[in-house]
């Protein structure tokens, strides 16, 4: 399998658009763990190989564990991550599965407790974006190198 182009070299216009989201983001104040978690729980559920594997370095380098990383996808299940990063976890995959309930309003409130509403539309911008580039990564298939 190959990557069928080169997204930027085909619409720089439209990635230096998607870069500008990313500093937005990164200049809000949100917490960079949180939102690596973001990024990699959204790519988890679109299934984007290439954001799955920049996301997880990323983490590792921040100095994230194996066994959080590993266990990610199963959140709900382990005490391993904080009430605030369960509320942005639940808000990325209702988000993210936007069509399949919306965002129930226990998901909502439970976010509600940790953000105000400027943080909260942070939040829904910084999963927009990883989604965006999820889609953008998937379409034009972008792999992973093989380290």
């Amino acid at each position: 399998m190959n990557t069928r182009f080169d997204y930027y070299k085909a619409c720089p216009e439209a990635t230096e658009t998607m870069l500008k989201l990313e500093e937005f983001i990164k200049g809000s104040g949100l917490d960079t763990t949180l939102y690596e978690l973001i990024k990699l729980r959204a790519s988890q559920i679109n299934g984007c190989s290439y954001c799955i594997d920049s996301h997880t370095s990323d983490l590792k380098k921040i100095g994230e564990t194996d066994q959080r990383l590993y266990l990610l996808p199963v959140w709900r299940e382990v005490p391993f991550y904080t009430e605030k990063e369960c509320a942005v976890l639940a808000l990325t995959e209702a988000v993210s599965l936007i069509s399949e309930a919306g965002v129930p309003d226990d998901v909502y409130d439970q976010v509600m407790k940790h953000f105000d509403e400027r943080e909260f539309m942070v939040l829904i911008m910084a999963i927009n974006t990883i989604n965006s580039w999820n889609r953008i990564g998937i379409s034009t298939r972008l792999l992973p190198k093989q380290r």
